[in-house]
């Protein structure tokens, strides 16, 4: 299963590179998105911009990082 860590990311195209990369994921499968932070921020702008296509759960809640699996319907 693909995995961006984002923690490598530079702060300026953290969002964009996470939207870029879960565009790419087909539906039916997955990716895990490693964060330095809870990034509901990024998961709001997720929902708004493609509504209930992304399933979420978190694999880690801190504190060094937090995992998320999305998954695509």
């Amino acid at each position: 299963m693909p995995e961006l860590d984002a923690r490598a990311v530079p702060h300026a195209l953290r969002h964009a590179t996470v939207f870029g990369a879960l565009g790419a994921v087909p539906a039916g499968r997955a990716m895990v998105l490693i964060a330095p932070h809870d990034p509901l921020p990024l998961l709001g702008q997720l929902e708004r911009r493609n509504p209930g296509v992304l399933a979420v759960e978190y694999l880690e809640r801190g504190p060094e990082a937090w995992r998320l699996l999305f998954t695509r319907s």
